[in-house]
């Protein structure tokens, strides 16, 4: 599913993050930014330890917070490590949102015209995926509405459930207005439409 925002566009794929050829994949990472399962398990183990060692030596950061990296064997140009939580592996609603934001500010002050997401927090997190996807859409959509280098903001699902609540939100946000419309505001807690 694509959606045009601005000059941009937001798409949502099920698929795994570490093959996307996107400028940068994004990691979702405790703030040591050691590297252990889920989405950070595939990263390692298909781009390299020298990913992990990277980030190690830029951390710990704050939670919200987010650093780049080089993406070693990915296909991608970059990783960005946003931390989502702490060692106690617990994050919410705030950690999240910051950490999209943080994300995209980064990949745009490295000039990179791309970027995909996994859902964060959803893991070891076990934070909502309705929940998840109303904060990072909602962040992705403000952030693309001004002025940005970034053209794709991708959100790559691992499994068709996430998947579908992540491209509900999306259709659920553009609904009012169509595809190259503004965001419907009305609705800023769209996370229990379906």
């Amino acid at each position: 599913m694509k959606i045009h925002v601005g000059k941009s566009e937001i798409t949502v794929i099920r698929g795994d993050i570490s093959e996307q050829e996107t400028d940068a994949v994004v990691n979702a990472a405790n703030n040591h930014l050691w590297m252990g399962s889920g989405v950070a398990g595939a990263l390692k183990r298909n781009g390299g330890d020298a990913i992990e060692a990277e980030a190690i030596a830029k951390g710990p950061i704050a939670i919200g917070d987010a650093v780049s990296t080089s993406a070693g064997a990915l296909k991608a140009k970059r990783v960005i490590h946003a931390a989502v939580m702490g060692q106690d592996l617990h994050t919410n609603a705030d950690f999240i949102k910051q950490a999209t934001l943080k994300s995209l500010k980064l990949a745009d002050a490295e000039g990179l015209s791309s970027i995909s997401f996994p859902a964060l927090g959803t893991g070891v997190g076990g934070f909502s995926h309705f929940h998840c996807a109303s904060l990072m859409i909602g962040a992705a959509v403000d952030y693309l509405i001004g002025s940005t280098k970034l053209r794709e903001v991708r959100f790559v699902l691992f499994d068709d459930e996430a998947r579908g609540i992540f491209e509900s939100e999306l259709r659920h946000r553009f609904s009012a207005h169509g595809h190259s419309g503004p965001p419907d505001r009305r609705h800023p807690g769209s996370s229990h439409h379906r």
